[in-house]
């Protein structure tokens, strides 16, 4: 589940206890400043995975992006989610100019704690002014922790099935880091994601404009899943058919795909 901020949600343990129900593996991403209220709430419906959302580990930079106070908050339940054994990422949108010069302090951050940070290639949606030269790919991120903690220090982790980060970490360190390179490296040909929104539709890939509308379907008490097979089976093979940087880069082909926290699911 994420967003937005899934915890907003009135009816989130309603979700949370329905989707409890299939076996199925339960995560959320999370902003982090609410998660410490639902605790109990994670815990009685199974889920143990928990990623913040932290592009800053500097207070007024957190103030400047997220445009509101709670670092400490995020990170009081950070640590709390630690220490009650939840399994912890951290999702951090790399932006040059932004929060580029964080890389190592974000994989010393891993020294002593069992986390995953997630370094994520800055990507093009609605109303996010997506630049190419904007974006630190995952070159270079895999260069600066190189000169920081040096080449032979940094060890590649295997591939998950179905990956969506390059895992590495340092050596001796607890945590690990990874890299979500869906622009510069993509890994579509592994992906198994399919977003349903939190207004009902599918999407076959987060780069896509495309959305097929279930819920009027199921309304309507149609059967969706023709619907939902039908999306899957459009799935482009790459990047919702934007095979190159230059594609990516045409805002014709992207710029009506709506902002992140307009997608919800």
């Amino acid at each position: 589940m994420t967003g937005g901020e899934p915890l907003l949600r009135k009816d989130f343990e309603d979700i949370l206890s329905r989707l409890s129900q299939f076996d199925v593996d339960l995560s959320i991403t999370t902003n982090g400043i609410l998660a410490d209220r639902f605790l109990p709430v994670f815990k009685k419906h199974g889920l143990k995975k928990v990623n913040f959302s932290l592009d800053t580990l500097k207070e007024e930079r957190f103030k400047e992006i997220t445009r509101r106070s709670g670092y400490q908050k995020t990170l009081d339940n950070l640590d709390l989610f630690i220490r009650e054994d939840f399994e912890v990422k951290l999702n951090i949108v790399l932006m040059k100019g932004l929060n580029d010069d964080e890389v190592v302090d974000f994989v010393r951050f891993t020294k002593d704690l069992p986390i995953s940070a997630r370094f994520i290639e800055f990507m093009p949606f609605d109303g996010n002014k997506w630049d190419r030269s904007k974006m630190v790919s995952e070159q270079e991120v895999l260069a600066e922790v190189g000169a920081a903690f040096g080449s032979e220090n940094l060890i590649s982790l295997p591939d998950e099935d179905n990956l969506t980060a390059r895992k590495f970490k340092i050596k001796e360190f607890q945590g690990d880091f990874g890299v979500i390179s869906s622009v510069t490296n993509p890994f579509c040909g592994t992906c198994n994601r399919i977003r349903l929104t939190a207004n009902g539709r599918i999407k076959n890939c987060l780069f896509s404009n495309q959305e097929t509308d279930l819920l009027t379907a199921l309304r309507a008490g149609e059967d969706v899943e023709q619907l939902i097979l039908e999306s899957i089976f459009h799935k482009k093979a790459v990047r919702a058919g934007m095979d190159n940087l230059e594609k990516l880069s045409d805002p014709d082909l992207h710029s009506d795909n709506r902002s992140m926290i307009a997608i919800g699911g």
